[in-house]
């Protein structure tokens, strides 16, 4: 899918499924600034949270673009697309959708340390206007080992594989995913800053002979491991990346 412009949100996206898009990234004059929650909230108080800060920030609904949530444990397929339908409708109601698309990037994982009690808002991302020159940023949404666009069991990479060589090849194949977005949003790793990788599995190889050799510049950064699970049962490996100008700890 080509890069979509949202009419009222000051950013583009990459259309992806139903839950979320693949990627955002500020048009020109506007920023994406991220936002961590210094303790995560249930995932509907969150949208209450975000309410009032976009409010007292003077910004839309619409310029909501990006959302990070933590869950208890990883979903079913069938239990993950009703908790999707259900977070899905507050954006409807919002009007954020854009042709009944959902614009707004996402990553949803379940970690192992401080596993919250119920799905829950972790950090979020809007735009802004800039006064300061413009620097494109934007958020790219979480991937695991599934073909873009496919949410079902029998579409996961090297499905039930957790052995050395099964993890490398789950993760070159989301490392491709990552990249592909990168290009669709008109851009590279050598604008990212933040580099997220989600597993359970010991990722020490996978991040020194994948991950650093083919991020350029954004290996100045670091990578930041999450010993946490993707939000879908079976999926091991899950990525996202950012680069942005601008983070607040809420």
């Amino acid at each position: 899918m080509s890069l979509k412009k949202h009419p009222t949100g000051d950013y583009s996206f990459v259309p992806g499924i139903a839950p979320y898009s693949c990627g955002v990234i500020a048009n020109e004059g506007f920023e994406v600034v991220h936002v961590t929650l210094r303790t995560m909230v249930g995932w509907r108080k969150g949208f209450e949270l975000i309410d009032s800060f976009l409010n007292n920030a003077a910004r839309p609904h619409a310029s909501l673009c990006a959302m990070s949530l933590r869950c208890p444990k990883p979903f079913s397929f069938q239990g993950f697309s009703e908790f999707n339908t259900e977070y899905a409708a507050i954006l409807k109601d919002w009007g954020v959708f854009v042709d009944g698309v959902n614009p707004v990037a996402r990553t949803n994982i379940a970690p192992h340390l401080v596993p919250p009690a119920e799905p829950s808002l972790y950090a979020f991302a809007f735009t802004r206007p800039v006064t300061n020159g413009y620097v494109p940023t934007f958020v790219v949404a979480g991937a695991g080992e599934l073909p873009e666009g496919v949410l079902q069991r029998d579409g996961i990479i090297e499905l039930a594989n957790t052995s050395p060589g099964g993890m490398k090849s789950k993760a070159a194949f989301v490392m491709d995913l990552m990249e592909q977005r990168l290009q669709k949003l008109g851009t590279s790793w050598d604008a990212v800053n933040r580099t997220n990788v989600y597993a359970a599995h010991p990722c020490d190889e996978i991040i020194q002979n994948l991950i650093n050799p083919r991020i350029g510049k954004a290996g100045l950064f670091g990578v930041t491991w999450h010993d946490a699970r993707p939000p879908i049962e079976e999926i091991e490996f899950e990525m996202d990346v950012r680069g942005v100008v601008s983070e607040i700890m809420l």
